[in-house]
């Protein structure tokens, strides 16, 4: 990102406030103090959330015989319900879920998410379009500002608002939210230079461990996003667009340290329950 440099003159008691804010972390300096603040003030405001809860979850019969993956329960309440209060937690309040297999359950749980302190709509899938397909219905409410985008199959503690920080903060077309594993050939894999994703290696390439960073089905995106998407093709997959923005270094890579499950399979289910009944 481009920066120039200026001289200001503060009220002392401000500037204290100012230097407080340095953490060498999140903060590194004086000067990152101010232009964090100026951002938190002048950078549009994020508020809309793509849910993506329209697959079968194979891996998860016999309970998605029944019910939607993205409705399994962990210390009794939904996948869905823990991230939806995680958007509320960051002010993010519109958010519109992609159903599809078993979708009427997700629709008659949440409604139009009144009762959850959201406003919730939905896109029905009659045929599998991919996460790139159904994200594609959505171009006309999504145009006009940064959104996220979220798989419905995972459970995290994951503060939204440092990541659309970050993602505005590094520009780029996408944000991707990055984490480490043990067993990263389970998740697509990433290669990070500095804040720039170099390489995504989706679960579905040869196998081999490329690197321990993966992928967390987390994505913040300007509307330019979808200038990328093929033109002749009703279903493809996000991540295939991802990969193409790589080569256009156009992505960024957020990594983060917090609790992170893919409820993808029933070890991983598993898994997520243990560490929410310790919650």
């Amino acid at each position: 990102m481009r920066r120039s440099r200026i001289t200001i003159t503060l009220n002392t008691k401000l500037l204290n406030k100012i230097d407080a804010l340095v953490d060498k972390k999140k903060i590194r300096n004086r000067s990152h103090a101010i232009e964090y603040i100026a951002t938190q003030y002048t950078q549009s405001t994020v508020n809309k959330a793509v849910i993506l809860a329209g697959g079968q979850g194979s891996q998860m019969r016999p309970y998605t015989y029944e019910i939607p993956k993205a409705m399994l329960p962990v210390n009794g309440v939904p996948i869905l319900e823990h991230l939806i209060i995680e958007l509320k937690k960051n002010d993010i309040r519109n958010i519109i879920i992609a159903i599809s297999y078993l979708g009427d359950t997700i629709k008659k749980y949440f409604g139009n998410g009144s009762k959850f302190g959201v406003h919730i709509e939905y896109m029905e899938e009659t045929a599998d379009l991919q996460t790139g397909g159904a994200l594609a219905r959505l171009k006309k409410q999504l145009d006009g500002d940064t959104f996220l985008v979220i798989h419905g199959d995972i459970l995290t503690q994951f503060s939204f608002s440092d990541f659309i920080h970050f993602h505005k903060e590094q520009g780029g077309v996408t944000t991707v939210a990055v984490t480490t594993s043990d067993k990263p050939t389970e998740f697509g894999q990433i290669k990070l230079q500095g804040a720039k994703l170099k390489k995504f290696y989706p679960h579905t390439d040869k196998p081999g461990i490329k690197s321990h960073l993966i992928h967390c089905g987390i994505y913040a995106c300007e509307p330019e996003l979808f200038s990328f998407f093929p033109k002749d093709k009703k279903k493809f997959s996000l991540e295939s667009v991802i990969r193409t923005l790589i080569d256009k270094q156009e992505v960024n890579g957020f990594v983060f340290e917090g609790s992170w499950f893919d409820v993808g399979d029933p070890e991983n289910y598993g898994k997520a329950i243990k560490a929410y009944q310790k919650k």
